[in-house]
């Protein structure tokens, strides 16, 4: 239950985030109070707004007065008492600083503020003096150098802070362990059970662990806030810290809020997508169990065409759902959508063929587990079938793992399938000379299939002569046997009575091959068949 819910998170987080970093983010707007016009500041001091009263645009004019605030600002040959107001008989009154000029104050900047010009910059100057010798204060050695002391000693204090809590987390960790291993294997409140002792013990643990995290980062959002204030390059990020901790948040919530609606929709897709696939999914077992019968429909396609029917089932709640999942219409999403795409249609050639292969042979009832099959070279029992490979067990306990696209284009023989129903018919063949009577080989090799355990009395075996050679006649025994598994041992019994009744008979077997008549037959007498050291059948004899 809890890896479900941690996997819903999870895929709901991937969504928001993809579909919130995917929106096209609009340029940034310069920092304007539309009441109070544009501010003009020196480090991250404001001295005075601008307001749009020329033709000029308000943003440059102010930039290009902060240029040349800062350059004075910077240059300590520059004295403060220096600053100065001039006023000419045009509408401008000029604010410089050894005859260099700073900010000019217009007749339409006097009246937007409803001052005069004069007061006007006489109150810009003295807030030019006063900023000024604040920045060159506030960047001097001196000050540099208490910022530095400063810092070291906050970092003093903060790892001395994190190593008592880490301190104290622990001590409070082993004071619950040691209690909960004094309490019995389950803890009781007001006779309701909830937990057992482990699972107590895990949730306590975990929380204490959190809250020790928390107070963790609380303590490094302040000593990062401090620090930072020490310097003045770094004291205008001092407000922006949350911002960038609470700004990715806000985004999200905001997004989330936006986009339920959608949610709530493709919530209704894989509510209704679920419990469909959990019915079909019912309906199919049915059919594999024979309780559901359908004309034509063997139980064995039940499972791959449930898998089937499931993949059109989730492709169709997909493309459902797709227009409603946060971000999907943007460039972003779009466009890993079609790198995910090609990256598998480039990596996924045979995955797709072997899987194709399966359906396929799973269709053409090629085979079913436990049959055995000779694919190719390979001969064995099927074990498993799967959508991509195909498992075999082969005669000597090998395990045999084939591609399902190898199956297809290879030729395949099934020694099961028609065995219960006419038997499956082993044969082998032998070569006797012209001399032996055809009838008398016929009827020593139909004893020799007698005398075989574990062949089909009915069909009966039958001989056939295959070929006639320059020496010899071919002979093929035919026997039929219900159990394909048993090949390899009926095919050694059969050879085994095949020798000796043709021994018994005095009748030379001419394989494998032959040139002239010896001057004695090539048979075993029944008195050397159990020569040393085999042993004939029956109970062994006593050994003094």
């Amino acid at each position: 239950m809890n890896k479900a819910i941690v996997t819903v998170c999870l895929t709901i987080s991937i969504f928001l985030g993809v579909g919130v970093l995917a929106q096209e983010e609009k340029p940034a707007e310069p920092e304007q109070v539309q009441d109070r016009g544009y501010p003009v500041k020196l480090g991250d001091e404001t001295l005075f707004y601008l307001k749009d009263v020329t033709g000029l645009p308000t943003q440059k004019r102010a930039e290009s007065i902060m240029e040349r605030i800062k350059a004075v600002a910077d240059d300590p040959r520059v004295p403060v008492t220096s600053i100065t107001t001039s006023t000419y008989p045009q509408p401008i009154t000029l604010i410089t600083a050894n005859d260099e000029l700073l900010v000019s104050v217009l007749e339409e900047d006097a009246i937007a503020l409803g001052r005069s010009r004069e007061e006007l910059a006489a109150q810009y100057s003295a807030e030019l003096r006063n900023a000024i010798e604040n920045y060159r204060e506030a960047h001097s050695t001196k000050w540099i150098i208490r910022g530095a002391i400063y810092t070291l000693v906050a970092t003093i204090v903060l790892i001395a802070a994190l190593y008592f809590v880490t301190r104290f987390h622990r001590k409070i960790v082993a004071s619950v362990q040691e209690k909960l291993q004094k309490e019995k294997d389950s803890i009781l409140i007001r006779t309701f059970e909830i937990g057992k002792r482990e699972r107590v013990l895990t949730m306590i643990t975990k929380s204490i662990r959190f809250i020790t995290i928390l107070i963790g980062l609380v303590l490094f959002y302040g000593y990062i806030k401090l620090v930072l204030n020490f310097f003045p390059w770094t004291r205008g990020y001092t407000t922006h810290i949350l911002d960038f901790v609470f700004r990715p948040l806000v985004v999200l919530g905001k997004a989330f809020w936006l986009q339920i609606p959608n949610l709530f929709f493709v919530a209704v897709i894989i509510l209704i997508t679920y419990y469909s696939l959990k019915i079909l999914h019912l309906f199919f077992n049915e059919v594999e169990r024979g309780t559901i019968t359908i004309k034509g429909f063997y139980p064995e396609w039940s499972h791959p065409t449930f898998r089937i029917v499931r993949l059109l089932f989730l492709a169709s709640a997909t493309v459902l759902a797709f227009p409603y999942i946060p971000g999907s219409q943007s460039p972003a999403f779009k466009g890993i959508s079609i790198f995910a795409g090609v990256l598998i249609s480039l990596g996924s050639t045979s995955f797709i063929s072997n899987i194709i292969a399966g359906y396929t042979l799973t269709y053409r009832r090629v085979f079913k587990i436990g049959d055995r099959v000779q694919i190719g070279d390979i001969t064995g029992d099927v074990s498993e079938i799967r959508l991509q490979v195909t498992h075999l067990q082969s005669i000597k306990n090998e395990e045999i793992i084939v591609p399902n696209s190898m199956i297809v284009n290879s030729n395949v023989v099934n020694y099961t399938s028609l065995s219960q129903k006419g038997g499956l018919i082993l044969h082998t063949t032998i070569t006797i000379g012209y001399d032996t009577p055809w009838r008398q080989v016929h009827a020593l090799l139909l004893m020799a299939a007698q005398r075989t355990s574990g062949l089909m009395k009915e069909p009966s075996p039958f001989v056939l002569q295959t070929s006639l050679d320059d020496f010899y006649v071919a002979y093929e025994l035919n026997v039929y046997v219900d159990d394909p598994h048993e090949m390899v041992r009926l095919y050694s019994e059969l050879h085994k009575n095949i020798q000796d009744v043709f021994n018994e008979y005095g009748v030379q077997i001419m394989s494998p091959a032959y040139e002239f008549d010896p001057a004695q037959p090539k048979i075993v007498p029944r008195e050397q068949w159990y020569a040393p050291p085999a042993e004939p059948p029956g109970p062994p004899a006593d050994k003094e």
